[in-house]
Parts: structure tokens; C-alpha cells; sequence
């Protein structure tokens, strides 16, 4: 249920790119369609039915590709201290305990909706390794900032 979510909020934004990209060439002239033009093409050109399809596809792979799972080789329970530190330098919170898995959140409102919401960090032990699992370009940034307060 979570993978069929981000997908249709993943398409949901691609649309909505989609749209403001039509809005500025229609309002720089650089389009001979109008508003009322584009749900014909969408649907009755073969340029049409493509863009659709990539947008789909797309929105398909988006959660299996921009949530990957990250290791850091650390114990959980030794370095909490160092892990909450490293979390709020990079704009996240812990909003979550549970057993064996920390949950944190975007601390700030307006990155959550850049994120659709979807800004959660899963946190938790694997042997000798913290895994974390998260939207893509956040989960590198944590775990690249995790590795330099470990090596420290």
C-alpha cells in the first residue's frame, strides 16, 4: 500500500511540473496551443499517449529507485548521541521510538511538503551495521554525515 502512495504522489507531482512547464510557455508565447487544447493532445496524439506512459513508468519505479537503504557500520545504542546530532545537522528530528528503530521526520514543515510528506527515516540496528531507509537524496546526505561524526 505504502509503494502504490508515493506512486500515485510521485505522478501527482509529475503532473504537476508538467503543468507549470505548459504555464510558462504558453505565457512566454511559445506555444500555439490553448488550455482547452491539451486534454486532446494528451489523449489523441501519439506524443500524447508517450508522455503519459513515461509519467507513469516513472511514477511506477520512483519508489523502488528514490528509497534506498543505506548501511553505516556503527551500534545504535553506543552512538545514539552522535546519531541524533548527525540527524538534526542535516534537518531532521526524531519523531519515533520503537523497538529496535528510530523514525525521524523533516523538522521543518515547508521540506516536508517539498517531500509530499514522504520524509521519514527509518533507523535501526542490522548486526554491526545501522541501516537507514529513507527518500533518496536525504538518506545520502544522513549517511554521509553519520560516517563523518563516527570517524571523528
Amino acid at each position: 500500500m505504502k509503494y502504490l502512495i508515493r506512486s500515485l504522489k510521485y505522478f501527482l507531482k509529475l503532473c504537476v511540473i508538467c503543468i507549470a512547464a505548459y504555464a510558462v510557455l504558453m505565457l512566454a508565447g511559445m506555444t500555439p496551443l490553448t488550455p482547452a487544447d491539451i486534454p486532446h493532445v494528451l489523449l489523441h496524439t501519439s506524443r500524447g499517449w508517450m508522455l503519459t506512459g513515461a509519467a507513469v513508468l516513472f511514477s511506477a519505479l520512483y519508489p523502488r529507485l528514490g528509497f534506498p537503504v543505506r548501511r553505516v557500520e556503527a551500534d545504535l545504542e553506543q552512538e545514539r548521541t552522535r546519531l541524533l546530532n548527525a540527524m538534526k545537522s542535516v534537518g531532521y528530528e526524531l519523531a519515533a521510538e520503537e523497538e529496535g528503530t528510530m523514525r525521524f521526520r523533516a523538522a521543518n514543515p515547508l521540506r516536508r511538503l517539498a517531500l509530499l510528506f514522504e520524509d521519514e527515516i527509518a533507523v535501526c540496528q542490522y548486526g554491526q551495521w545501522i541501516l537507514l531507509e529513507g527518500p533518496g537524496k536525504q538518506t545520502l546526505r544522513a549517511e554521509h554525515k553519520l560516517k563523518s561524526y563516527f570517524e571523528r
